[in-house]
């Protein structure tokens, strides 16, 4: 009986993972936690929603992301739980770890890409398709890449809002924020950076590619 139980609820807790999702979000949190720990971090150039307030308690706190994010991703799906589901949180519980992982791991090792600080408009083309290619490896599994899915979605649904207004809402309040130790002029290259990864994570959410064949991420389910 003892064996019966823990086997049901190994199987309940594995519901909509399998080992070809867990594959193509950990390759997703590696590019996108790439990007931001060697072009944003470095180049003074931030994003908006959860990754924006990572970078903003990094800046004032000295705070690592290996610690921020689990931290501020569990906040959000806490919040949300009762309206994504469980495969969903199951998902980005699984790519909030392999985030936090190789923010550490990246830390171990020097800046691997050349300093941008004088060339922002390429700083944030270049840390956009990072962010906005990595996270829409992990949307497109139907999980997130940070609590931004999580609060938007949550955001929309208790206010009827459509999903661009509530994530538009999360990313502009940061950028806001980001004022505090970015100038004006940068944030200017901060929102190319969000429209670029925005846009990225749109078309390979759409996209007929990376998906499981008999399994729908979370946007077919909406």
């Amino acid at each position: 009986m003892v064996k019966k139980f823990f086997l049901d609820s190994i199987r309940k807790n594995m519901e909509g993972l399998s080992l070809r999702k867990i594959v193509i979000i950990m390759i997703g949190t590696a590019i996108s936690s790439f990007g931001v720990y060697n072009i944003h971090q470095l180049g003074v150039i931030t994003e908006g929603g959860v990754l924006g307030m990572i970078l903003l308690a990094n800046h004032w706190l000295g705070i690592s992301p290996s610690i921020t994010t689990p931290l501020l991703d569990i906040a959000c799906y806490s919040l949300a739980f009762r309206y994504l589901g469980g495969t969903f949180i199951r998902l980005s519980a699984v790519a909030t770890l392999s985030l936090a992982s190789f923010f550490r791991l990246w830390e171990q090792f020097p800046r691997l890409l050349p300093d941008m600080t004088g060339t922002p408009l390429l700083a944030a083309l270049c840390g956009g398709i990072f962010v906005g290619l990595g996270v829409g490896l992990i949307v497109r599994q139907g999980g997130s890449g940070g609590g931004d899915d999580a609060l938007a979605l949550t955001i929309s649904r208790i206010t009827k809002w459509k999903i661009a207004r509530a994530y538009l809402l999360t990313d502009v309040t940061v950028l806001a924020l980001s004022l505090s130790y970015i100038p004006f002029s940068r944030i200017a290259f901060s929102l190319i950076t969000v429209t670029v990864s925005s846009l990225l994570i749109g078309f390979i959410q759409e996209a007929n590619i990376f998906s499981v064949r008999g399994e729908e991420t979370i946007s077919e389910e909406e």
